[in-house]
């Protein structure tokens, strides 16, 4: 089982930095390749840049009162999910099908159904 982990590719777990500005401060955001690759994917999928969905996310997750005191676990997080919500079939694998064409708010009241959790 492990070997599928151990013999991938070493590339994707070195770290790599980015620098980029958010609200015109400059950051610097060190992870992982597989997660600036994933995150170039999904900004993509939206027509956007990496430091754009960065931007974004930072902005709304501000917006909704989140801490964000580790702001590249949740980066990481948002990579997980994304590739977690494909494998539920709950968006769609299809690269062309921008993320935004996907009903959040449903998918998320599902998720929550199956945890047995209440959505605000």
């Amino acid at each position: 089982m492990c070997e599928l982990f151990i013999k991938a590719d070493a590339g994707q777990w070195q770290s790599r930095t980015h620098s980029l500005r958010i609200d015109g401060v400059a950051t610097s955001i060190r992870i992982e390749t597989h997660f600036w690759d994933t995150l170039t994917e999904i900004g993509q999928r939206d027509g956007m840049t990496t430091a754009q969905l960065i931007t974004k996310l930072w902005h709304e997750a501000m917006d909704a009162d989140h801490d964000l005191g580790n702001f590249t676990s949740f980066l990481r997080v948002c990579c997980a999910r994304y590739h977690a919500l494909i494998a539920a079939g709950e968006i769609s694998s299809d690269r062309r099908v921008p993320i935004s064409a996907h009903p959040a708010r449903a998918i998320l009241t599902r998720e929550a159904e199956r945890r047995g959790a209440v959505l605000n």
